[in-house]
């Protein structure tokens, strides 16, 4: 009778497997991050947010995932790197408002738990956190058969930034005749992959293309750009008046998220610096020039605007880090973004 017993472990669950791989992700996480009041093992993690130099802290909060590029990470064993993705663009999403991350939480969901994959991505994702001066403090691994497939690892994180109410950066101090500033991405970032996957199936020799000396595939799967680093320093002098990540629906759809009614980016497509994976792409998909801007960044990862007084401030503190450089400039208008000239897609 005992033979033919049902077990979790039957249905595709073991936890003492489980509970050894978690066992095994403490020296991953472990930090001696003074807010961080707590490790591994209890049912959640506790952060002290106390800053003495913040008078009424405000909590910036979001939540991300790698989106299909990291269907392709497990296929081409870019585990770590994925995860450096969506910590990347998590902590970008919120840094556009002036935050400083704080704390990840992060969730891998699987169809089985094989305990390097786990490790290296808990790893990754631990390294990402770090790189961008802020603590993974703990997180959930479920393992559901059935529901996904065995091979198969779905990533998600939030993260928890801190603000002051009066420090903000919304948009709403954008005027006009202030100055749109591109800060140059490194590839696709997290945005495009279905895209790039069906012009994949469409063209399967496009895999073993050299574009500027590297494989197609080291091209597309370039970690999403960390741009705190580069801007963090501008918060406390105010020059910034809204920043946009560009993410998927390109620059209009991601800048007009901040241009305040009345105002209107005014943005001069031949000054994109378009990045030579962006013409392959388009050239070899046949892709009109209005579904690249709509799909990719183009070459833009992040946009700036800042008055007019303090561009070449910032541009020439930003440069220390990532090629920067204007774009356009704020008008009256009725239209969010207008954008004139065209994108320069010749090799």
């Amino acid at each position: 009778m005992e033979q033919n017993s049902l077990t979790y472990s039957k249905s595709g669950v073991d936890i003492s497997h489980t509970d050894a791989i978690k066992s095994e992700m403490n020296d991953l996480i472990n930090t001696d991050n003074p807010r961080v009041l707590n490790g591994l093992g209890p049912f959640a993690s506790l952060f002290d947010i106390k800053f003495d130099n913040i008078k009424n802290p405000v909590l910036v909060l979001k939540a991300e995932e790698p989106g299909t590029k990291q269907k392709l990470a497990t296929e081409y064993g870019y585990i770590e790197s994925i995860c450096h993705d969506m910590i990347n663009h998590l902590v970008n999403d919120i840094i556009v408002m002036g935050a400083t991350p704080l704390a990840v939480l992060d969730t891998i969901v699987c169809g089985s738990a094989d305990k390097e994959i786990v490790k290296g991505l808990v790893k990754g994702i631990s390294e990402a956190c770090k790189a961008n001066e802020c603590t993974l403090v703990g997180g959930e691994t479920s393992v559901q058969p059935n529901v996904v497939d065995k091979g198969t690892y779905i990533l998600t994180s939030s993260i928890a930034g801190i603000i002051d109410k009066d420090a903000i950066i919304d948009g709403s101090k954008i005027q006009q005749d202030d100055v749109i500033i591109a800060v140059s991405s490194n590839g696709l970032h997290t945005n495009g992959y279905s895209l790039v996957r069906l012009l994949m199936d469409e063209i399967p020799k496009i895999k073993d293309e050299k574009i500027g000396g590297e494989s197609f595939i080291e091209a597309i799967m370039k970690p999403h750009t960390p741009y705190y680093k580069a801007v963090k320093d501008l918060f406390a002098e105010k020059k910034i008046s809204g920043m946009a990540h560009i993410t998927g629906g390109g620059i209009e759809g991601n800048l007009n998220r901040i241009i305040p009614d009345g105002l209107c980016a005014d943005i001069d497509l031949s000054k994109i610096e378009v990045l030579p994976i962006f013409k392959f792409i388009k050239h070899n998909g046949n892709i009109s020039d209005g579904e690249m801007l709509k799909t990719f960044n183009c070459g833009v990862g992040l946009i700036i605007v800042a008055a007019k007084n303090d561009s070449e401030y910032i541009i020439n503190h930003v440069s220390q880090y990532y090629r920067c450089y204007e774009l356009g400039k704020i008008n009256f208008g009725d239209e969010k973004i207008k954008f004139y000239n065209q994108l320069n897609f010749k090799e």
